[in-house]
């Protein structure tokens, strides 16, 4: 007797990849032998259950990254990529730029506030000047550095006055 190589019939057209069981009434994988819930037999054997699966994902190009497993068809891969910059300009909110400046001053105000604490006088004006400096590269790169090169100032002003 031959031995079909193909299985007796697999609906191709259907592109769910569950199955209602008849059993238990529960959505279970349809091409897996057993229903994952109750134990029922919903193929006659494992080969056949996955030739059927075979023949049902060679029906369409897009069943082709689906497993046995899955409930499930995949969702269509969306790119969620948001450039906020842009769609905040869009809607009139000014973003500030991210700058590592503002932690640079707390550093240095942490250096100034442990320089308050009364201990020996020489490790308060050390502490005192490290924290100054820290503190005022801090202020400097972030207001003067910074600052002008994202808003540079326009050299054509005429009378010395601002337009706002």
């Amino acid at each position: 007797m031959a031995v079909a190589s193909k299985p007796r019939y697999v609906d191709v057209s259907n592109p769910s990849l569950s199955v209602q069981c008849p059993n238990c009434g529960l959505r279970t994988q349809r091409f897996l032998q057993y229903c994952r819930n109750d134990g029922y037999q919903l193929w006659p054997s494992s080969q056949m259950a996955s030739e059927a699966f075979k023949a049902w994902r060679a029906a369409d190009p897009r069943r082709a990254e689906v497993s046995r497993y899955d409930i499930e068809l995949p969702a269509e891969q969306v790119d969620a990529e948001i450039d906020y910059a842009e769609r905040a300009h869009k809607l009139g909110i000014h973003l500030f730029p991210s700058s590592n400046y503002p932690f640079t001053i707390c550093v240095g105000l942490l250096f100034l506030g442990i320089a308050a604490v009364p201990i020996d006088s020489t490790v308060r004006i050390i502490l005192f000047v490290i924290g100054l400096l820290i503190f005022l590269y801090g202020v400097i790169g972030w207001v003067l550095i910074e600052d002008v090169q994202m808003f540079p100032t326009d050299s054509t002003s005429s009378g010395g006055e601002a337009h706002h």
